[in-house]
């Protein structure tokens, strides 16, 4: 089993604030979520310069076609890319337990040299089908992983069964 490793997950496109974050935190990766109109790859390109051993995993919302080039747009700025649903309005990436087009996810994969995880309305019960269709390089849960009662913690034994499952896929 590889090692785990800690990360600090950003909403903001705030530079200065990310930087001070990764400054007082020295996380080993830094995870990007805020909008990508809001968060060009030029930005994640001045973080790397900045911080050149921090890896970082930029969120890409998967809403159409145009998700896929958006995606090769942080091919080779970026170190992982996680792909998530979106919705209009919203100024981050994630976080509404919706799955998106995996056709898209595929796609992605195909065309860029870097890990790609999935995200998006992932759990125990279609995270084996996800991993069958997008032949990515890792899947994250977070909503449907969820307890059910509206604290946003973690129900462990539906944890237990997503990585069961995902790992058996190997």
């Amino acid at each position: 089993m590889a090692p785990s490793k800690g990360s600090a997950l950003s909403l903001s496109a705030d530079l200065k604030w990310i930087r001070e974050v990764v400054s007082e935190l020295d996380p080993p990766i830094l995870h990007l979520g805020a909008l990508t109109e809001l968060l060009l790859p030029a930005h994640v390109q001045e973080l790397k310069k900045d911080f050149p051993n921090l890896k970082i995993m930029r969120s890409i919302p998967v809403v159409g076609e145009e998700s896929v080039p958006l995606a090769k747009a942080y091919d080779g700025v970026a170190d992982i890319l996680l792909l998530d649903s979106h919705r209009p309005g919203d100024k981050q990436i994630g976080a509404l337990g919706i799955t998106h087009r995996w056709d898209l996810d595929r796609a992605i994969v195909e065309n860029v040299s870097i890990p790609v995880i999935i995200a998006g309305g992932l759990g125990p019960d279609n995270v084996a089908e996800a991993i069958r269709a997008t032949h990515l390089a890792g899947v994250d849960s977070k909503t449907k992983t969820d307890k059910q009662d509206g604290s946003h913690t973690k129900d462990f034994s539906k944890v237990r069964r997503f990585v069961e499952i995902a790992k058996s896929l190997k």
